[in-house]
C-alpha cells in the first residue's frame, strides 16, 4: 500500500513513506453501523472497500444523534491508529430517515429516535474534516448511478427490496432529493388485492411476502424467498401473494415510468437475488400498465453491500476535493 519517495539526491538518504489518501466512510443502520475504509480513485470507479466492520448502533432516545456522532469520533481515531499509512482526508457519513443533506442535518429518524440533529456540522467540529453527509438509500443510489449497474444512465429507479422498500430517484442524471422527501417509494399507495390502497411495501417487501404467506397458510417460512420457490412448485397460496407482490411493485414502477420518464431500474436488497423469478413476471406486468411509454431496463444492483459506504465516500472525497 506504501509507496516510497527519494528525499533529496544523496543515494543514503532515507526513504519515508508517502501517505495514501482514503475516505473513511459509515452506513447507520438501526442496529448496526458499518464502517470501513474506501481507497483508489473513486471518480473513476476504481475502488476498494477494506477494513470493514460493524459496530451495534448506540442508541440513546432523542439523543441518538449525538450518541451516534460520539461513536463515530472513537471509531475514526480507532482507524487512524490502525492505519498510520492512510491520510484520512474526509469522512462519509449516511443515516436513514429523513435527511436534509444540503443543511447536513437528519431531519427526523422514527427507528432512531432523533429529529433536526446536525449531523454535519457536529462532525466536521469533533474531527477538524469534511463530512460528506446524506440518506442511507440515497447515498447508494448515487453509487450504482455513478460507478454501478447504471452508469451511463440518465433516468433511473434504483429500488432496494428487503424487508421494507426504499428507493433512489434520478432524473436527466441528477438525484432528486425532494427535501429529504424523494424515494420514499416504499410507501407510496397502491391498489391492495380487494381493492382498497395500502402503502406498497405491506405487499411487495419481503418482509410483507413472508408475512402474507404464514397469515394465508399458517406455515411459517424462513423467508421470501422460500415463498418464491414454493409458487414455482405450485403453491397456490404461495403463487397469490408472490402474484400480489409482482402488481404492486409493477403499479410503482409504471408510475415511475409515467411521471418521470424513469428508463432503468436497478433492482437490489434481499429480495432482488430471486433473479428470473421477479424479473420476468415484473416487467411482463410493467409492460401492460403502459401505453406508448418506453419500457425499462431491470438490471441489477452491482456494488452490493458496501454501495452506501461508496456512496458516501463519493460525497466525502467532493467536499475534500473542494476544501
Amino acid at each position: 500500500m506504501n509507496t516510497l519517495t527519494n528525499r533529496g539526491d544523496d543515494p543514503g538518504a532515507q526513504h519515508t513513506p508517502e501517505l495514501v489518501n482514503a475516505v473513511l466512510a459509515f452506513d447507520v443502520g438501526g442496529t448496526d453501523m458499518k464502517s470501513g475504509i474506501v481507497l483508489g480513485d473513486i471518480t473513476s470507479g476504481d475502488v476498494e472497500v477494506v477494513d470493514v466492520a460493524r459496530n451495534p448502533t448506540p442508541l440513546d432516545g432523542a439523543r441518538s444523534g449525538e450518541t451516534v456522532c460520539a461513536r463515530i469520533v472513537e471509531l475514526t481515531a480507532a482507524y487512524r491508529a490502525a492505519h498510520p499509512e492512510l491520510n484520512i482526508s474526509a469522512v462519509g457519513v449516511t443515516v436513514p430517515g429523513i435527511v436534509d443533506e444540503a443543511a447536513g442535518v437528519g431531519v427526523y429518524s422514527s427507528n432512531l429516535g432523533w429529529k433536526d440533529f446536525p449531523f454535519t456540522a457536529t462532525l466536521s467540529k469533533a474531527l477538524g474534516l469534511p463530512v460528506g453527509f446524506g440518506h442511507d438509500v440515497g447515498m447508494a443510489g448515487e453509487a450504482e448511478f455513478r460507478l454501478g449497474a447504471a452508469v451511463g444512465k440518465k433516468d433511473v429507479l434504483i429500488l432496494v427490496i428487503g424487508t421494507g422498500i426504499a428507493g433512489a430517484v434520478l432524473c436527466d442524471g441528477r438525484r432528486v432529493a425532494g427535501g429529504g422527501y424523494a424515494g420514499e417509494i416504499g410507501h407510496a399507495l397502491v391498489p391492495a388485492p380487494d381493492g382498497s390502497l395500502v402503502i406498497m411495501e405491506s405487499l411487495g417487501s419481503a418482509g410483507a411476502v413472508a408475512r402474507r404467506y404464514t397469515e394465508a397458510t399458517g406455515n411459517t417460512v424462513a423467508g421470501a424467498r422460500d415463498v418464491v420457490a414454493l409458487a414455482a412448485e405450485g403453491d397456490a397460496a404461495a403463487s397469490a401473494v408472490w402474484r400480489d407482490a409482482i402488481n404492486a411493485l409493477a403499479f410503482s414502477i409504471a408510475q415511475c415510468v409515467s411521471i418521470l420518464g424513469t428508463e432503468t431500474v436497478v433492482l437490489g436488497g434481499g429480495l432482488s437475488m430471486a433473479g428470473a423469478a421477479l424479473v420476468d413476471p415484473l416487467a411482463a406486468r410493467v409492460d401492460e400498465l403502459l401505453t406508448f411509454h418506453r419500457r425499462p431496463e431491470y438490471l441489477h444492483a452491482a456494488l452490493g453491500e458496501n454501495a452506501g459506504l461508496i456512496g458516501s465516500a463519493l460525497k466525502a472525497r467532493s467536499l475534500a476535493a473542494q476544501a
